[in-house]
């Protein structure tokens, strides 16, 4: 019993009660991998339609070209549906993972000998319409900075790309790649120095125009 005075409650000595505390609820995305990992085909093709464009996207920007892109975007989905379970919530959202599973194959496609960037066939030709030298000149200096990229080392190159390309920070590329911080600072300063080296030429001429 608690005792009182003057209006005031005494404080009870000894060990405070314990509160259990309640573990927080699942989001939806983790909810829906749950489903996918019981073999839900419907909440498969659900995460399959969310998750492909942004795939896709970053896929491209690691290899150059979208037959490539591709491949490697269905291959990280069917590792999805058949390791679902293999997901540890205590790692982050579900998306977060599928997106380090589509990177490693990126990587692994860009360590096979002689990988080079093969540019699409259907390359728009001039358009005589006004504004279209604007665009072609965009084009090609796009080009000469993708070419440049594609020219890195795999780790620069998927470091160049997760942090100028798709915006993360360099908490979250370094978590990603699975390497320090402070290492992703390094290979990213070895990257851009490669790149200024091989686009001093180009720049140069950008400056005298």
């Amino acid at each position: 019993m608690v005792l009182s005075a003057f209006g005031r409650s005494w404080p009870r000595f000894g060990k405070p009660e314990a509160r259990a505390e309640q573990p927080a609820a699942p989001s939806a995305a983790a909810q829906r991998f749950a489903r996918i990992a019981a073999g839900d085909a419907r909440a498969f093709r659900d995460l399959v339609a969310e998750q492909t464009p942004r795939l896709l996207r970053l896929s491209v920007r690691m290899l150059g070209n979208s037959s490539d892109a591709e491949e490697v975007v269905q291959e990280a989905l069917l590792k999805v549906w058949t390791k679902a379970a293999l997901w540890d919530a205590s790692r982050g959202q579900p998306e977060t993972w599928i997106y380090s599973i589509c990177i490693n194959l990126c990587l692994d496609r860009l360590r096979r000998p002689k990988h080079t960037v093969a540019w699409e066939e259907g390359f728009d030709p001039p358009d005589p319409s006004p504004g279209a030298e604007v665009d072609l000149e965009t084009q090609a200096r796009d080009r000469i900075i993708a070419d440049a990229i594609a020219a890195l080392p795999e780790r620069q190159r998927a470091a160049i790309v997760l942090t100028y390309q798709e915006g993360h920070s360099n908490a979250q590329v370094a978590d990603l790649l699975d390497m320090s911080v402070s290492a992703l600072e390094a290979v990213l300063v070895r990257a851009r120095r490669t790149l200024r080296a091989r686009l001093s030429t180009w720049l140069e001429e950008e400056q005298n125009d």
